[in-house]
């Protein structure tokens, strides 16, 4: 299986190369300056710069983009857009690693998390633009797209367990009562959706056992 990984040399998107490679996966990382993951392979181009030909013989893309600073926060729409546009009636997967502040926390889902007095003024504007691509992703149905939510508190430098719960639309509690996972397990997840997975056009939710 051909697996590219854009934004790759982000501390997700090496993770999710290191976990690809690691299970024999044909990997490239889609760099924009010199490659810092364990892929061989790479294509260096800014995400905005790829194309259809660049993409077309992968049989799932992982969009670990993310744009942290105030002028860049649309780019999380307009890069998954472009990412939509270039991969549009393929076979090719898309898959992205999405935000936790969009999960619901009631049946109806009618309230998120990000709404709530707890979360932090702070992460508010980036939640605010990852729900906003969310939202705009639930509306391509041309593109074969899983969004994957982290649990709430999202480990940078958390241990690799290997093991997590997969959950849906709504925030999730593990046996613990908590909303937790590293990036190492949340790229176990991932890679596990690529290969055994089927939530097309849908967003899951991940949170550690």
């Amino acid at each position: 299986m051909k697996i590219a990984v854009v934004a790759a040399n982000g501390k997700e998107g090496r993770l999710i190369v290191k976990e690809a490679e690691e299970r024999g996966f044909d990997v490239t990382a889609v760099v924009r300056s010199e490659n810092r993951t364990v892929a061989d392979k790479v294509i260096k181009k800014d995400l905005f710069d790829l194309t259809s030909e660049d993409l077309k013989d992968f049989d799932a893309v992982v969009d670990a983009f993310g744009a942290w600073t105030e002028e860049t926060l649309p780019q999380h729409s307009t890069s998954l857009a472009h990412l939509c546009d270039i991969l549009s009636g393929t076979e090719t997967r898309l898959l992205v690693v999405g935000g936790a502040g969009s999960l619901y926390v009631d049946p109806e889902h009618t309230a998120q998390v990000a709404d709530g007095p707890d979360f932090p003024d702070a992460f508010k504007p980036l939640a605010t633009a990852m729900a906003k691509a969310l939202d705009e992703l639930r509306k391509r149905s041309d593109v074969r797209w899983t969004y994957i939510s982290p649990a709430a508190d999202f480990q940078a430098d958390g241990e690799r367990t290997g093991e997590y719960i997969l959950a849906g639309e709504e925030l999730t509690l593990n046996d613990r009562g908590e909303s937790v996972i590293s990036y190492a397990d949340f790229a176990v997840a991932m890679v596990d959706e690529i290969e055994k997975g089927d939530h097309i056009q849908q967003r899951i939710s991940v949170v550690r056992k």
